[in-house]
C-alpha cells in the first residue's frame, strides 16, 4: 500500500474566516458525518501540525507522561479496533456510532492513565487536540478542491494516513462507499 502525505493546505484557506463556518445541521447526522469525514481527509496536514505544536508543548512540560499516554491511547485505539473486526457487534457500534466508539476509547484511555497519575497531560496533549480538530472539522464548510481530493481517496487513487485511520473506523463520505460497495459488485 503506498501511503502519500497530504499537502499541507493554506493557513488562509484553514481559517478563512467566518463566511467559510457554519453550525452542522444536528438532524441530519450523515450530512454532518460527510463533513466531518471530508474535512479531515483534506485538511489532515494542518490538524497534525496543530496537533504537533500542542503535543510538544505537553511534551516538553512532562516528556514521560506524553510519552505514556501516547502509547496508551494507541494501545487501547488498535485494541478496540481488533476487537471490532472480530465482533460484530462492536462493528456495528463503529460504523454506527463513530464518535462514540471514539469517546470510549478515550475513556479507557483516561482510566489507564489515571493510574499512573499522567491525567492533565493526557487532557491537554491529546484530548484537546482531538476535540479541535472534531469543532474545526464539524464547522469548517466544503469547497470543490476539498469534495474533489475525497473522492480520489475514496476511490482508492490516493492513500493517506488519516485515510487508513478514518477506513479503521469504519468511516467514509456516504457516496464513496456506494461507489466502491457497485464496484466491488461488478468485479465479481
Amino acid at each position: 500500500m503506498d501511503v502519500n502525505i497530504a499537502p499541507l493546505r493554506a493557513w488562509d484557506d484553514f481559517f478563512p474566516g467566518s463566511d467559510r463556518f457554519a453550525r452542522p445541521d444536528f438532524r441530519d447526522i450523515s450530512k454532518w458525518n460527510n463533513r466531518v469525514v471530508s474535512n479531515l481527509l483534506y485538511y489532515q496536514t494542518n490538524y497534525l501540525v496543530v496537533a504537533a505544536m500542542m503535543i510538544s508543548v505537553v511534551g516538553f512540560l512532562s516528556p514521560f507522561n506524553m510519552i505514556l499516554g501516547g502509547i496508551v491511547v494507541v494501545l487501547v485505539f488498535t485494541g478496540f479496533v481488533w476487537a471490532a473486526h472480530n465482533k460484530d457487534i462492536l462493528r456495528r457500534m463503529k460504523k454506527q456510532y463513530p464518535t462514540t466508539f471514539v469517546m470510549v476509547v478515550m475513556l479507557a484511555s483516561y482510566f489507564l492513565i489515571s493510574m499512573f497519575g499522567g491525567v492533565m497531560v493526557f487532557v491537554f496533549g491529546i484530548t484537546f487536540p482531538l476535540l479541535l480538530m472534531f469543532i474545526h472539522a464539524s464547522l469548517r464548510l466544503r469547497n470543490l478542491k476539498n469534495k474533489l481530493e475525497n473522492k480520489m481517496e475514496g476511490i482508492g487513487l490516493k492513500r493517506t494516513p488519516m485515510g487508513i485511520v478514518l477506513d479503521a473506523l469504519e468511516q467514509q463520505e456516504e457516496s464513496i462507499s456506494k461507489f466502491t460497495d457497485y464496484i466491488s459488485k461488478v468485479k465479481e
